[in-house]
């Protein structure tokens, strides 16, 4: 069960999060640039702080219809506020994770946000 007020988690990145994050980044710098591309790497990485700190946090979604028990949503546009610096002004990706245990997250993956979760969400 996720914790609101835990101690700060762990988050590990599954497989797919892995491949998620590096097609994301080539795309990125392919269409945006360098600049562009670190901008929205660090809002990544802010949002991925801000589930480790509090899971439970206003904006996530449980979804307690999947298959995938835990498993909630994040998207990275309500982390925006907490990175200094140019903002990204349109962020298209949430954040698809659950507890592992009582101190880790697991980010399962992270998808555009027109994406069908149910496609796109490994079921184990």
């Amino acid at each position: 069960m996720l914790e609101p007020d835990h101690e700060p988690y762990r988050v590990v990145l599954a497989r797919g999060a892995k491949l998620d994050l590096a097609a994301i980044g080539k795309w990125s710098i392919r269409k945006f640039g360098l600049r562009s591309a670190d901008r929205y790497a660090t809002l990544i990485n802010q949002a991925l702080e801000d589930i480790g700190r509090n899971p439970a946090m206003a904006g996530a979604k449980s979804h307690a219809t999947s298959p995938i028990r835990g498993m909630a949503t994040y998207h990275i546009s309500l982390s925006r506020a907490r990175v200094s610096g140019r903002t990204v002004k349109e962020p298209r990706h949430i954040l698809v994770y659950r507890a592992k245990d009582h101190t880790t997250i697991e980010l399962l993956r992270i998808l555009n946000d027109s994406r069908d979760l149910e496609r796109h969400v490994p079921l184990d």
